[in-house]
């Protein structure tokens, strides 16, 4: 299992990387730009609750399977985000 501070810096990198399609997508006009502007507002939240999660680990769960189910449930909210981008 990689560390806390990799598994952020990864977090962190991805949701940099969504939140940057917005404002690109959002400067050059090309789809709703309140859908936009809601969208960079899912991908800051998304970022706070991950780190989170990471920083404070719930009790009564073996890390390995708590860290298994919050990067995926990053996976699953990333891709889903990142398809809605696309979609604006």
């Amino acid at each position: 299992m990689a560390s806390r501070k990799h598994l952020k810096k990864s977090v962190k990198s991805v949701c940099d990387d969504l939140f940057a399609d917005c404002v690109v997508l959002s400067m050059v006009e090309q789809g709703d730009r309140e859908e936009l502007n809601k969208l960079m507002g899912e991908v800051a939240a998304l970022y706070g609750d991950i780190v989170c999660r990471i920083s404070h680990v719930e009790p009564g769960l073996a890390p390995r399977e708590y860290f298994k189910k919050v990067r995926n449930d990053f996976t699953e909210r990333a891709n889903d985000l990142s398809d809605r981008i696309v979609k604006a």
